[in-house]
């Protein structure tokens, strides 16, 4: 990873960490799930508006290191307005970059999500980074258990 994408994903985690994004519950979520991630000891649940096929409204809440909360900001901010298929196309690809790295991600198409591309160099850390996409997952589906990364 470059010097410039180091700064930038600590920049952006401790800012979105700080300051999270859509961190509120959803008036009239219609899908909702919890995640827990049993290493960090974070905890949060999603929770979302559908009509139709379009995910009109999300917002997250719990607690959690700056990571956890950071993927969830900018989960919520990447995913509103999305269809369930465009959701699970950004899951997919944010799996991927985080687990394996950027190599054969559509960075381009991932925007400001690019910057989770430094979780790959710290495996400790991928749980934290995609607790709140398996959440979203989660709730997409109707999964009425807690998600869990172990």
């Amino acid at each position: 990873m470059s010097s410039e994408l180091r700064d930038l994903y600590q920049e952006v985690v401790l800012d979105h960490g700080k300051r999270p994004r859509n961190f509120r519950d959803v008036e009239g979520a219609n899908h909702r799930a919890e995640g827990f991630n049993p290493l960090c000891g974070d905890q949060l649940t999603v929770a979302l508006k559908l009509e139709g096929d379009v995910i009109q409204d999300i917002g997250f809440q719990g607690q959690g290191c700056a990571i956890s909360r950071a993927s969830a900001s900018l989960m919520t901010g990447a995913v509103k307005d999305k269809t369930r298929e465009e959701a699970e196309q950004l899951f997919a690809q944010v799996h991927r970059l985080v687990t394996e790295g950027p190599e054969g991600v559509d960075m381009e198409a991932l925007g400001k999500l690019t910057v989770l591309s430094g979780v790959s160099e710290f495996p400790a850390r991928v749980k934290c980074a995609s607790l709140a996409w398996h959440t979203l997952r989660a709730a997409l589906h109707g999964q009425a258990e807690p998600v869990s990364t172990e």
